[in-house]
């Protein structure tokens, strides 16, 4: 009688960054939990190449950038990271590139990509660029292929090119996960789904507006991700209302002008000119807030780094759950995190530019650590020792900036835009206010603290509903997931030549069936109406169980085998279209079972951690990697205990190699 161990199998269904996060983290913990005398066997399913996966693969128009700078981005933990497993750091994207052109060291496995315009880019990118989606996808495959060389021999690899349809089995016994292009399912110990950003089908108010096109012979288009998106219905000059302002409309502004064969001139004065080639349409877009997403800050930091947490940290969390009652975002956390941005943007302010302040550091953080956010005795410090109010900092102004603002006429709008968009990239560029980047940093320190808070159950469910995943969604991708200051510097150029008109604030979309158009108002000009003949939202699918284009989560939906994440109190129900999973090991929540299923898994954007970047910038400790790390070790202990023979699986080809 054989005394070989069984070997243990996990499927993983979807095979981009998140999952290479994730099969990052078992590499990392398999030295302590996994015992090397056993085989465990990785299959990987994805139709996109694993590493980037869909949403980052090269397959993309190369005019499709990131907003990030390439010196922001990275894969990998770092002295930031609180887990309970090893930190093994690794290259950001840029010092990736820099091996390229000589400029740093080599990354093994070492390979140049294979597309000579991506090489070329890695070859002069630096750390303050904004890199191309291809060559983060170049980045994302060579983290993939590096990870499969740090696994330990007994663990494996292999990738299916296909798509899951469904996952079957008990709770206690082997799962079966189904493959579009075989009969034969997978048979693993343990299944973890990871597909990342999925589409859906259109609401009803958007198959109400593709009725009205099709009726008229209009275009339209629901909202999708901006690689995928068919753009070649649309005719040169035809008017298009595009609702959504932020970075969607501008990879759609990009396909819609430079991929039509436009460029840019650059001015004497640095301004651009947009030289037409007569194809691209005219674009009128706005939004709730009538401004694009701000301009990413393109300088570091000039004073020392901001030490954060301060306000609003695992001991404010902990102060919150521990009052035992309902919370309400806006109330009683907003508060506390307001503060807590105010805090990175002060501290580089009085750090970095203390001639523009009137108090030293020491006095003002005294009485600023003791007052309110809201308190006037705060408004009244921060007057004082804070003189010019271009420094200061002011969340409501930030958030609207159009309240209260009323042109006679669209063309007083424009210039009013021109000038706004003009300034805020002039300052986003200008280290003079680099306290944008302290209050931007800050902002990611509480991004990365409300998981904890959320998961708790406390928040009540319009709080959710309106708040978290309304307003706090959409103000911090407003502040800090804006596009690089040179969209906006081509945006300008595209007004100032008539190819996009700006429409304003609080955008209605309504039709006119007696002229069969498109037409959109808005408060900031009233009583002026845009007539278009295409309609296009400008904007990513939000998540719907209900609606998912995923036929894996559909048939988990259809049969009952997960559940939607429904917040209810006395006064509210909350449906996210979330899926609903445990809080600390990101099991599903299976309805049938009445308790997380424990054979079954779930990370990253379609799921209510609300853990959603799968990369991050460096020494943030970011969510998602606390998030992997964790899994990872959950997942080791538990195929460490399944039984012999649990599960057995036909293998379709030899591992992956490097």
């Amino acid at each position: 009688m054989s005394s070989t161990p069984s070997t243990a199998i996990l499927v993983v269904v979807g095979a981009g960054p998140r999952a290479t996060g994730l099969l990052e983290r078992i590499a990392a913990n398999s030295p302590e939990l996994w015992d090397g005398a056993r085989e465990l066997r990785i299959h990987l399913v994805d139709p996109h190449p694993p590493g980037p996966g869909r949403i980052w693969r090269h397959e993309q128009s190369a005019l499709l950038r990131m907003n990030s700078m390439a010196e922001d981005v990275t894969m990998f933990t770092d002295e930031s990271s609180t887990i309970e497993g090893p930190v093994r750091p690794g290259p950001s994207l840029a010092e990736w590139a820099a091996q390229f052109s000589g400029r740093g060291p080599r990354h093994t496995p070492y390979a140049e990509p294979a597309d000579p315009e991506v090489l070329a880019e890695l070859r002069t990118l630096t750390g303050a660029d904004f890199p191309t989606r291809r060559a983060q996808s170049a980045y994302l495959d060579w983290v993939f292929r590096r990870t499969l060389t740090e696994l330990p021999p007994s663990v494996t690899v292999e990738w299916h090119r296909t798509t899951a349809t469904a996952v079957t089995g008990p709770p206690d016994g082997p799962q079966y996960v189904h493959l579009a292009d075989r009969a034969t399912p997978l048979t693993a110990d343990l299944v973890v789904l990871a597909q990342g950003h999925l589409g859906s089908t259109p609401a009803a108010e958007h198959r109400d507006h593709a009725a009205f096109a099709l009726r008229h012979g209009r275009f339209h288009l629901p909202p999708e991700f901006s690689a995928d998106a068919d753009l070649s219905g649309l005719r040169p000059g035809e008017h298009v209302l595009l609702r959504g302002f932020g970075l969607a409309f501008i990879d759609l502004m990009a396909l819609l002008t430079e991929g039509r064969g436009g460029t840019y001139r650059t001015e004497a004065d640095g301004t651009l000119t947009y030289l037409p080639s007569g194809r691209e349409p005219v674009l009128h877009v706005g939004s709730r807030r009538g401004v694009p997403y701000h301009s990413k800050t393109r300088y570091r930091l000039q004073g020392p780094r901001p030490p954060l947490p301060r306000h609003f940290g695992p001991e404010a969390v902990d102060a919150l759950l521990a009052e035992g009652r309902p919370l309400d975002l806006r109330c009683d956390v907003w508060p506390l995190m307001a503060k807590e941005i105010g805090f990175g943007h002060y501290h580089e302010l009085f750090h970095a530019h203390p001639e523009r302040t009137a108090l030293p550091w020491a006095d003002f953080i005294a009485a600023y650590d003791r007052l309110g956010w809201y308190d006037d005795d705060m408004a009244a410090l921060v007057a004082t020792a804070v003189p010019d109010p271009a420094d200061r900092l002011d969340f409501e102004a930030l958030d609207h900036p159009l309240d209260g603002l009323a042109f006679p006429t669209a063309d007083a709008l424009q210039e009013h835009l021109r000038e706004h968009i003009a300034e805020d990239v002039a300052r986003r560029e200008d280290p003079e206010f680099s306290a944008d980047l302290g209050a931007f940093l800050a902002l990611l320190s509480v991004y990365g603290q409300l998981p904890r808070l959320v998961a708790a159950g406390r928040l009540t469910a319009r709080s959710v509903a309106e708040r978290l995943d309304g307003w706090w969604h959409g103000f911090f991708s407003f502040l800090a997931s804006g596009p690089p200051g040179f969209r906006l510097r081509q945006l300008l150029a595209l007004s100032r030549a008539g190819i996009v008109r700006f429409l304003g604030a609080d955008v209605r979309i309504g039709t006119d069936e007696s002229t069969g158009t498109f037409t959109a108002t808005s408060s900031t000009v009233p009583g002026h109406i845009a007539h278009a003949t295409a309609l296009i939202e400008a904007y990513l699918p939000g998540p719907s169980l209900d609606r998912t284009e995923d036929p894996l989560l559909r048939d988990l939906h259809r049969t009952g085998a997960l559940t939607e994440e429904v917040i209810t109190d006395p006064t509210h129900t909350h449906r996210s279209g979330l899926l609903a999973v445990s809080p600390t090991d990101g099991h599903l929540v299976d309805p049938s079972l009445g308790s997380p299923h424990p054979r079954r898994i779930a990370l990253g954007a379609p799921t209510n951690s609300r853990a959603v970047a799968a990369f991050a910038r460096p020494r943030t400790n970011a969510p998602a990697f606390r998030q992997n790390d964790a899994v990872a070790r959950v997942l080791l202990r538990a195929l460490s205990t399944t039984e012999a023979g649990t599960a057995t699986s036909q293998v379709d080809g030899p591992p992956l190699r490097v």
